[in-house]
Order: C-alpha cells, then structure tokens, then sequence
C-alpha cells in the first residue's frame, strides 16, 4: 500500500460538520501522482517508489541529467520529486498514476511542508519572550537579557534562544482528518491548517 502523495496547497477555507458547527479547512490538490522509478529491497535495499506530481501546466525544460531518468519511465516531465514507502506486492510499474481516491473521509493523515519565512525576528516574536515592563523609565522593552554568566563558562551555550532567522523550516502537522476527497478535482480537503504558503507543495502520509 502506498504511503502518500505530494500536493499543492491551494488555500484555506471552512465547512460545516453534522452538528452544524463551523470548520477550518485546508484545500490540496492532490495528485495525480506518476511513478517515476521503484525501488526494491534486492537492488536498493529498501522498497518505495519515487513520485512526481503531475502539474496543469507542466513543465518544458529540465536538466539534462534528468531527461534519461524520466524518458526510462516514459512518464511526463515533474518538478517535484519525492520518495514513498512501499511494501506491498501489487503489479506497479513506472509510469502508473495514483489519485487522491487513496486516501478516505474520515482518515488521519501527517502532510509536511515548509513553513513561511519571517526574516529575522527578535526574541519577543521567535520565541515567545515575555520582555520587560512598558512603563515610563524603563530600559528594558523587548531585548533577550543576560545570555551567558562571566566567570563559568563565560561562553554563550549551545541552543541558547535568541534572535534570528525565523520560520522557512519542516513542519510536520500530525493526524489531521480528511474532511472530503475529490477525485475529479484531484482535491483534498482536510482540517485544519498545513505548513506553508497558498501555491507551496506538502506530502500527505498516512497517519
């Protein structure tokens, strides 16, 4: 059985469930997805098989390194690349397509992207710092304080939190539910909101 797929973020939006309650929701497309090349535990020591997601618009060059690896397959050229666990012993070869029909309303995914950027960001905002008293005489507003003692180790330690570049990670957003599937769309609708910006690609897993 196939682990996930790779998507776009589309946007988010909000539904409705049984008890009438309103709920956010967060728009994929995903899929379809092409096997690239799969990969054994004989030849490869692990089975998985390698994915590109397949585009509207597509995609006109690519490196030429490249071109072999995708004209063996016989499958569209994709931007996007990424490898999944596969252990079953079902007939896959390269160049057959999975859609978003793999995964089922009601089922708990992981998706993984990367977050938005922030640039650099002061303690405050990166780290939740509480800062010091806004009142009238004080010096002491929004700045990390002591970050090291003199005599021992007179060092900063490692993983000391303090200012710097902020957001632009992995993020991982464990067990969402999938609130709706569209197969003609090649949509995922889930709970919840998912790393990244509108238009950012993620992976679903199977939770």
């Amino acid at each position: 059985m196939l682990e996930g797929l790779i998507g776009k973020k589309i946007g988010m939006t909000q539904g409705f469930d049984e008890k009438g309650n309103s709920v956010p929701l967060t728009v994929i497309k995903a899929g379809p997805c092409t096997v690239i090349q799969r990969k054994s535990k004989e030849k490869d020591g692990y089975a998985a098989l390698q994915l590109g997601f397949v585009e509207e618009k597509g995609v006109k060059r690519q490196r030429k390194a490249m071109l072999g690896h995708f004209k063996k397959s016989g499958s569209p050229l994709t931007r996007v690349l990424r490898e999944f666990r596969f252990e079953g012993q079902a007939e896959v070869k390269e160049g057959d397509q999975f859609f978003v029909d793999i995964f089922k309303v009601g089922e708990k995914v992981h998706v993984t992207g990367t977050s938005k950027g922030k640039g650099f960001a002061g303690v405050v905002k990166r780290h939740h710092f509480r800062g010091g008293k806004a009142s009238h005489g004080s010096m002491f507003h929004r700045a990390p304080g002591s970050i090291g003692a003199s005599s021992y180790p007179s060092r900063v330690v490692r993983g000391l939190r303090m200012g710097g570049r902020m957001g632009h990670e992995r993020v991982t957003v464990r067990n969402v539910e999938v609130f709706q599937s569209d197969k003609d769309n090649n949509l995922l609708v889930i709970k919840g909101a998912v790393p990244g910006p509108n238009g950012g690609y993620v992976l679903i897993h199977r939770a």
